[in-house]
C-alpha cells in the first residue's frame, strides 16, 4: 500500500506508490546534482551546468551479494523493485542499459530530512537489514563547504538474524565525462542524450580513500563539456587499516563486448561468489561506446554485527557556457564555476572530502538536529528544509569570482527566466538566513552592477558581468522595491557597514527611480509614496494605477532608506524617505482600503498604452489588470518588511483583516469545480491559494494573467503573513495543503515548481520559520528576540544570522518563566535580548557552564520582557545564556 505520512514532528515517509515521484536532489551551491529517487535509484544526472530532468545514468547501481550459513546466495540490486508503468516513451520495455530486469529488493521506505535522504530496503529474501544515507555537506554560513561537488553514500548492512552471512557490496558507475547531444531550437533545445566515446578510467589510492577516477581526453579541455569525476571507498574503516586484499576488488572497465555483454558478464562473476575479476589497468573506449566500471567489497557478518561503507560520488566540470542570453557579447560566453577555483579535479575534491569527512559531515548533522528537533509543527520543517534543497539545484549558478547568481527555476534540459530575477527572488528566504554572505553577493550585483545612473535596475542579469550589456527591458517596480528592503535585510544580518556603503549609492538612486523624470513608466509622478504609473510586476504584466503589492513594498523601501541613511549621517534624506513614507502611508489607506482588504484603482491616463493592452477596441482599460479583486499578494510588502524587521508599514487593524479575506476567499480545500484555463499546479481534490479572486464581482473578461493558478511561493507567503498577523491555524492549514500537494504520488516533495523545476519562489517557505518563533535580529543594534506563536509553554528552534547559528528554547510554568539561547556554530554578540513570553517578575542570568552572571538590566515590554547588558556579550559555539523569570 502506498504510504506519505509524517512520523509525530518528524518529516514524512514514503512507501509503496507514493515513492514514484520522490527524488531528493544531493550536491552543493552551484555545482549541479544527482538525486536519490525513492526506491534508493540513482537519477536525475544534472552535473552539465545544466539542468537535465530525467537522466538516470547508465548502468550504475550498488548491488548486494548475500550467503546465509545453510542457505543459496543471493544477489540483487540495492533498489526497489520498480514500479508501474512499465513502458517507455517509445512504447517499449525499459530502456536496456539499467539493469532492469535484474532482481531487486521488494520494498523500500524513504525518508528525507534534507540534506539527508534515506532508504531502509526490505527483502524476506535476503538475510540482513539494510539502509542507506545519501547526502551533501549543508553547513549554514560555511557556504564554501555547502558548495562541494560531491555526493556521499552512506550504507550499512546488519545482520539481526541467528546465523553467519558471507555478503559482498558492489557498486557500478559510469564514466559520466561525455560530450552531450543537444536539439538545435535555442536555448530551450532538449537534450538528446550522449555522444560517447573517448572515457579513460584508472585507478587512485590516497591514504583515506581508494577508487576510480574518470576522464575523457578527447574533450577539448576549453569545451563546456570537459571533466573529470570519480567514485571511491573511503571511511573510518578504510583509514584505521587498509581493506585485505582479497576482499577489495576494482575493474577500471568492463567486458568489452557487443550487445549488453558487460553487464552480463559482470552480473555473472558477481552473483557467482560475491566476487569480481581484477582489472586495475588504465583503460580509455573507442568512439561510440561507454566506459562503465565496478568496485566491490567482501565481508562477512556474525548475529548482530553490523558493517558500514562509505563511496563518494564526485565531479569536477570547471566550465559553463552561456547558452541561456542571446544578447551580444555574452552569447555563448565561457564561464567558470567557483568550485574550479577550488580544486582541480574530481580526485582533489574526492580527497578533500575523505579527510575532511568527519568534521563536514558533523557539522552537516549538527545543523541537522539543530533544525529538526524544533517544537515547530512538522508541515513547516517540511516545507522549509524540502525547498531550501532549492538553492543547490541546477537553479543556482556559483561563478569564479564567487557570486551567487540564479535562473528562476529549471525545465527539463534549460534554466528558466535567466537570471538573478529579483521580483522573483523577492520571495526567497532561504539563502538570505541560511548563507547570508552568498545573498549579499546578490545584492551587490543589483546595486553596484545593474542600477544605472539613473537609478532603473535591470530585473535580470546578463552573465559574465560585463559594462556594455544589460537587460533590454522597463524596470520591474516590485523587483526594484523589493531589493531595497533586501538591501535592509542583509545590513540588518550582517551588520555590515562597508557592504551597506558600497551600495548605498546604487539604492538611493534606484528609490528615486520611483520619482524621477527619467522613469518613462511614472511610478510615482507626483512624489506623494504611491505608485500609480505603470508597475511591470512578477506576474509578467503590468499593472496601471495604485495598487497594495506595488504600494506596501514601495513604503516598506522608502521606510528602510530612511533608517539606512539615518545610519550613515544623511539626516536630510532621511527625513525625505520618512515624510513620503508617512504620506504614501495615509494617502494609500485612504484610496485602496475597502473595509475588507486593499484593491487596485486602475488609472490609465498618460501612461504608455498599446493597443494589444487593451481588453478591446471599444474598452478604455487595459487587460490584466485585478481592480476590485482580492489579490493574494497584495501585502508581499508588508511581509517583506516584517521579514526584514521593520514592523507594519500599513495599518495593522487593515492588514489583519485583510489576510483573513485573503484566507476566506483565495483559499480552497478543493479546486474540482474552480474552472482554470491557465496553468496548472494543482486539480480535482487539493487545496490551493487562487492568486486572485473577485468576491464583491467585477472580474474581468481577461483578468489578471495567472490569476486562477496556484503557486507555492505564494502561498507559503500568505501563511507566513497570516501568522505573522496572529491567524496561526490559517497559515498552518495553508501550509498543510500545499505538502499534501507533493506527497511522491503526484509530485515529488523536493521540487515544488512554477514555470520551471526547483522554483526559487518556494523559498519563501523558510519565512514560516521566522513567523512562528517570532525571530526578529538586528546586528547593528546587537538585538534578537524570540516571541513564539505555537508551544509557548515547551518551545524550541534553529535561529540563524550573520555571524552563528544555534537554537532558542523556552520554558513557561505557572509561576516562572525560563528560555535559553544557545549558539552551536559561529558567534553572536548582543546588547539586547528581547523576549515574547517573560513579562514581569524576579529575574535571574546564567551565562554558560560558569554560572556567571553577567550585568543586565530585566524591563518588562509591550510584548513580553527585554534583557539589556551593560556592555555586550559574545557567544560562541558551546556557549548559552539563559534567563529566568518568576513571577511577581
Amino acid at each position: 500500500m502506498p504510504t506519505s505520512k509524517s512520523t509525530s514532528n518528524r518529516i514524512r515517509t514514503f512507501t509503496g506508490s507514493a515513492l514514484h515521484e520522490v527524488a531528493l536532489p544531493i550536491g552543493g551551491i552551484g555545482t549541479g546534482t544527482i538525486s536519490l529517487g525513492g526506491r534508493g535509484q540513482l537519477t536525475d544526472l544534472e552535473i552539465y551546468n545544466r539542468p537535465w530532468k530525467g537522466n538516470t545514468p547508465r548502468n550504475t547501481f550498488f548491488a548486494l551479494w548475500a550467503k546465509e550459513r545453510g542457505k543459496a546466495a543471493v544477489t540483487k540490486i540495492l533498489e526497489r523493485e520498480f514500479l508501474p508503468p512499465f513502458t517507455d516513451l517509445n512504447g517499449g520495455g525499459f530502456e536496456q542499459n539499467h539493469a532492469a530486469g535484474a532482481p531487486r529488493m521488494r520494498e523500500a521506505v524513504f525518508s528525507g530530512e534534507y540534506p539527508f535522504g534515506r532508504v531502509e530496503l526490505r527483502d524476506p529474501d535476503i538475510p540482513l537489514q539494510i539502509h542507506l544515507e545519501a547526502f551533501n555537506p549543508f553547513i549554514p554560513l560555511n557556504d564554501a563547504d555547502s558548495s562541494i561537488p560531491c555526493a556521499i553514500y552512506k550504507w550499512r548492512f546488519t545482520n539481526a538474524g541467528a546465523r553467519p552471512v558471507e555478503a559482498s557490496f558492489l557498486s557500478a558507475f559510469t564514466n559520466p565525462i561525455n560530450k552531450l547531444k543537444l536539439g538545435e531550437e535555442g536555448w530551450q533545445s532538449p537534450i538528446y542524450g550522449y555522444d560517447p566515446g573517448g572515457g579513460a578510467n584508472e585507478m587512485r589510492a590516497g591514504a583515506s580513500l581508494r577508487g576510480i577516477y574518470m576522464t575523457n581526453p578527447s574533450i577539448d579541455p576549453a569545451s563546456e563539456y570537459y571533466g573529470t569525476a570519480a567514485v571511491a571507498f573511503a571511511g573510518e574503516e578504510e583509514r584505521k587499516s587498509a581493506p585485505k586484499a582479497s576482499a577489495y576488488m576494482a575493474q577500471t572497465h568492463w567486458y568489452q563486448g557487443g550487445w549488453w555483454d558487460g553487464l552480463q558478464m559482470l552480473w555473472n562473476d558477481f552473483s557467482a561468489d560475491g566476487r569480481i575479476e581484477n582489472r586495475h589497468d588504465a583503460f580509455s573506449v573507442p568512439a561510440g561506446r561507454y566506459n562503465e566500471c565496478s568496485q566491490a567489497v567482501a565481508f562477512n557478518l556474525k548475529p548482530g554485527e553490523s558493517r558500514e561503507f562509505t563511496v563518494l560520488f564526485t565531479w569536477h566540470l570547471p566550465s559553463l557556457r552561456n547558452y541561456w542570453n542571446a544578447n551580444e557579447p555574452v552569447q555563448n560566453a565561457m564561464l567558470q564555476n567557483w568550485y574550479s577555483t577550488r580544486w582541480t579535479d574530481a580526485w582533489e575534491v574526492a580527497q578533500y572530502v575523505a579527510d575532511n569527512l568527519e568534521r563536514l559531515e558533523c557539522e552537516t548533522r549538527q545543523w541537522h538536529a539543530s533544525f529538526f528537533s524544533s517544537s515547530l509543527p512538522a508541515a513547516v520543517l517540511d516545507a522549509a528544509s524540502s525547498q531550501a534543497s532549492i538553492m543547490r539545484t541546477t537553479t543556482c549558478l556559483r561563478l569564479s569570482d564567487g557570486r551567487l547568481h540564479a535562473f528562476e527555476g529549471c525545465h527539463c534540459a534549460s534554466g528558466c527566466c535567466p537570471m538573478n530575477c529579483t521580483h522573483v527572488w523577492n520571495y526567497e528566504q532561504a539563502v538570505a538566513f541560511l548563507f547570508p554572505g552568498l545573498e549579499r553577493t546578490m545584492r551587490l550585483t543589483d546595486f553596484t552592477h545593474n542600477t544605472d545612473a539613473h537609478g532603473k535596475m535591470v530585473f535580470r542579469t546578463l552573465l559574465p558581468l560585463t559594462s556594455d550589456a544589460f537587460w533590454n527591458f522597463e524596470a520591474a517596480a516590485d523587483g526594484q522595491m523589493g531589493a531595497i528592503l533586501k538591501a535592509y535585510r542583509e545590513w540588518q544580518l550582517s551588520g555590515d557597514d562597508e557592504f551597506l556603503r558600497q551600495i548605498w549609492p546604487g539604492v538611493q538612486r534606484a528609490i528615486a527611480y520611483a520619482w524621477s523624470h527619467a522613469n518613462p513608466h511614472a511610478w510615482d509622478h507626483d512624489k506623494d509614496g504611491v505608485m500609480e504609473g505603470r508597475q511591470h510586476n512578477t506576474y509578467d504584466i503590468e499593472y496601471f494605477g495604485p495598487n497594495s503589492m506595488m504600494g506596501a513594498l514601495y513604503l516598506g523601501a522608502l521606510r528602510a532608506c530612511a533608517l539606512m541613511a539615518e545610519h550613515l549621517g544623511d539626516a536630510d534624506s532621511s527625513a525625505e524617505y520618512q515624510a513620503l513614507y508617512e504620506n504614501g502611508r495615509a494617502h494609500l489607506e485612504a484610496l485602496l482600503w475597502n473595509g475588507e482588504y486593499y484593491v487596485q484603482k486602475i488609472a490609465v491616463a498618460d501612461l504608455l498604452i498599446v493597443p494589444e493592452q487593451l481588453q478591446s477596441p471599444l474598452d478604455p482599460y487595459p487587460k490584466y489588470q485585478y481592480g476590485p479583486g482580492c489579490l493574494s499578494d497584495q501585502l508581499l510588502g508588508q511581509w517583506l518588511s516584517h521579514v526584514a524587521g521593520l514592523g507594519h508599514v500599513l495599518d495593522a487593524r487593515h492588514v489583519k483583516r485583510a489576510m483573513q479575506s485573503i484566507y476566506k476567499y483565495n483559499w480552497r480545500n478543493g479546486l474540482r469545480r474552480i474552472p482554470n484555463m491557465q496553468r496548472v499546479y494543482g486539480l480535482n481534490d487539493e487545496a490551493g491559494l487562487a492568486i486572485v479572486t473577485w468576491p464583491k464581482g467585477g472580474r474581468p473578461q481577461l483578468p489578471s494573467v495567472y490569476s486562477d493558478e496556484v503557486w507555492t511561493g505564494i502561498e507559503y507567503q500568505v501563511a507566513a503573513e497570516l501568522i505573522y498577523e496572529g491567524e496561526v491555524e490559517k497559515g498552518l492549514s495553508i501550509v498543510e495543503g500545499v505538502r499534501a500537494r507533493y506527497d511522491g504520488v503526484r509530485r515529488n516533495p523536493w521540487n515544488e515548481f512554477e514555470c520551471g523545476n526547483h522554483y526559487a519562489r518556494a523559498m519563501s517557505s523558510w519565512s514560516l520559520i521566522l513567523a512562528l518563533s517570532g525571530y526578529q535580529y538586528s546586528a547593528p543594534e546587537q538585538r534578537i528576540g524570540f516571541a513564539p506563536k505555537v508551544n509557548q509553554d515547551k518551545f524550541n528552534c534553529f535561529w540563524s544570522t550573520g555571524s552563528g547559528w544555534g537554537q532558542y528554547a523556552q520554558r513557561r510554568t505557572a509561576s516562572s518563566f525560563t528560555a535559553t539561547l544557545s549558539v552551536q556554530y559561529g558567534a553572536l554578540t548582543l546588547k539586547q535580548l528581547d523576549l515574547g513570553g517573560g513579562g514581569a517578575g524576579q529575574a535571574k542570568l546564567r551565562l554558560g557552564a560558569t554560572a556567571s552572571q553577567p550585568d543586565a538590566v530585566v524591563r518588562q515590554s509591550r510584548a513580553g520582557s527585554e534583557v539589556v547588558f551593560d556592555n555586550p556579550i559574545t557567544l560562541r559555539a558551546g556557549d548559552e545564556i539563559s534567563i529566568t523569570i518568576h513571577s511577581a
